[in-house]
């Protein structure tokens, strides 16, 4: 078996089905994995440097023009570009050895902000760049988390190492970008890049030096990278397992995303100010984190597994109370709630990596992250069109019950799931051992 395949030996990886009485892992003990330390450390680094040339770039932009149209164009080409790279790059994932682009993809980055950085680079050019920084992002993010599976193995540790990245996005998103502003508050905004290159390089230090050369997961295809792409992306959806768990990754979010979208029109429609507002975009990320926290920490592997399903399919169901519209307290928690029922996706992870190939793992990864990109980025775009003539209530409110219409029976065609058999037991495709 190649040396890829087979998860690196540690205590709190238990793969063995021999050994039903090891514990199951928790979070604290990953960090005594020193390749995970550093794939950690390099998830801190990308998403400070993210972060930041996020603000920066903004502010610059809106300097060099007076233009709100391009400073906002700035912000949305790092969301727009994400299907592109998702899709026709995402063969690099799997064509090559992961350390390699994931370093890669650091010097691609570091390089563009470098150009940013200089006083010479015209409008057009930093807009150009930006481009290039989501082209790479999402190849970036799926090879990361194949890579986890290559370090931690496909069990639980894989699972709750899924699970810290996703906790630590969150809380950038939570405190990020207030520490972003107060670091244009001392340097100008091509300082504030400079910052950026640092990271990207402390980055691809980190994963350089701090993890193991694997070899590629699949031979390189005879045809070229878009060809590679493209036929991976094939091979992923025309499974029945991957397909399912990529709809579930991706449709709950794209409808609980919709109150964060429209965060400014409610708060002004309850006569909040800006604080209000500020937490009403905290809310369901604050959600998200506490529970992916307690369900990673207080509920076993087959727990996570027993409500996944429920939490997909009903999780953005509190959003349908916003009809009878509740004060601000009230909103808050159903926010909070429907980012706490997120953790579905601790169990939907193990289902996934377990029904894709290991030859294809890098691409699904990949596409998994660029089409959650893309289904919040279109559900927020719509909530927006719809709330040109609806009160904001009512459309939070409609994403909530539309979005548990189309979850549900999704929900319900991965519970009816044909039953296969494996190395670990009767399972059906989806690896839906206990629903």
């Amino acid at each position: 078996m190649p040396e890829h395949n087979a998860p690196t030996p540690t205590p709190i990886t238990p793969t063995n089905p021999a050994a039903p009485t090891t514990p199951p892992p928790r979070y604290l003990a990953l960090f005594r994995i020193p390749e995970f330390r550093a794939v950690f450390l390099a998830h801190l680094c990308s998403l400070l440097g993210t972060v930041v040339s996020e603000i920066a770039l903004t502010v610059l932009v809106f300097a060099l023009t007076g233009s709100p149209f391009l400073s906002a164009l700035a912000f949305a080409l790092g969301l727009l570009p994400y299907l592109l790279g998702g899709t026709l790059l995402a063969g690099l994932a799997d064509r090559y050895p992961a350390r390699r682009v994931l370093v890669g993809c650091d010097l691609v980055c570091a390089a563009c902000v470098a150009v940013m950085a200089l006083p010479v680079t015209p409008v057009a050019g930093l807009l150009a760049l930006r481009v290039v920084l989501a082209l790479v992002a999402p190849v970036f993010a799926g090879t990361r988390m194949a890579t986890l599976g290559d370090i931690l193995g496909d069990g639980d540790a894989f699972v709750l190492g899924r699970s810290l990245l996703r906790i630590v996005s969150q809380t950038a998103l939570l405190s990020g970008y207030g520490v972003g502003g107060l670091l244009l508050v001392l340097v100008p905004p091509r300082g504030a890049l400079l910052v950026t290159l640092a990271t990207f390089l402390g980055s691809a230090t980190l994963l350089r030096l701090g993890t193991r050369r694997r070899p590629a997961r699949a031979r390189t295809a005879a045809g070229g990278l878009v060809r590679d792409s493209l036929s991976g992306v094939r091979a992923v959806l025309a499974l029945r397992g991957p397909r399912l768990a990529l709809l579930l990754f991706w449709l709950p979010p794209a409808f609980a995303v919709v109150p964060e979208g429209l965060a400014a029109p409610y708060a002004a429609s309850l006569g909040v100010g800006g604080a209000g507002l500020g937490l009403l975009l905290a809310a369901i990320s604050a959600g998200m984190i506490t529970g992916e926290l307690l369900a990673g920490t207080l509920l076993t592997p087959a727990a996570r597994a027993r409500l996944a399903l429920p939490l997909a399919a009903l999780g953005t169901l509190p959003l349908a109370l916003c009809l009878l519209r509740p004060g601000y307290l009230p909103l808050l928690a159903l926010l909070f709630v429907t980012g706490a029922s997120a953790a579905y996706t601790l169990g939907l992870d193990r289902w996934f990596v377990d029904s894709v190939p290991v030859e294809l793992r890098g691409r699904a990864m990949t596409v998994q992250t660029a089409g959650l990109m893309t289904a919040q980025g279109l559900g927020t775009a719509l909530a927006g069109a719809v709330a040109e003539r609806l009160d904001p209530h009512l459309v939070v409110a409609g994403a909530g019950l539309l979005g548990t219409v189309c979850c549900l029976p999704l929900a319900l065609a991965a519970r009816r799931a044909r039953r296969v058999p494996d190395a670990r037991g009767p399972k059906d495709e989806t690896g839906l051992t206990t629903i």
